[in-house]
């Protein structure tokens, strides 16, 4: 299984989805969301991060417009589509299975 900084393959779109799905924000934000919300266990390199943005807003998950900053700088800032909700939800759904199957297999004892 191929490892980003740390990451399962693929767990970096549901992790930007799951942010971007509690409030739109830019960039920068995205990557310090993640961090936080992992308790710094998760750091994504921004080269990933904006690959990601790219793609996720190619397949027309992610909308993006040009807005202010909290610091008066522009930035483009990403929000979630209608499809981008439905990809989410499909997201979690995989993930929770992923997880559960790697804690069994972590678990047994025979």
């Amino acid at each position: 299984m191929g490892t980003d900084n740390g990451l399962i393959k693929g767990t970096l779109d549901l992790l930007i989805l799951k942010v971007v799905s509690l409030e739109p924000m830019h960039g920068w934000g995205i990557t310090q969301r993640i961090q936080a919300l992992s308790g710094e266990a998760l750091l994504v390199q921004q080269g990933s991060l904006y690959a990601s943005l790219h793609r996720l807003t190619r397949e027309g998950w992610l909308s993006s417009a040009w807005q202010d900053t909290e610091h008066g700088r522009r930035a483009r800032y990403y929000a979630l589509t209608p499809t981008g909700w439905s990809q989410l939800e499909k997201e979690i759904g995989q993930w929770t299975r992923l997880s559960r199957g790697v804690a069994n297999v972590v678990a047994a004892t025979a």
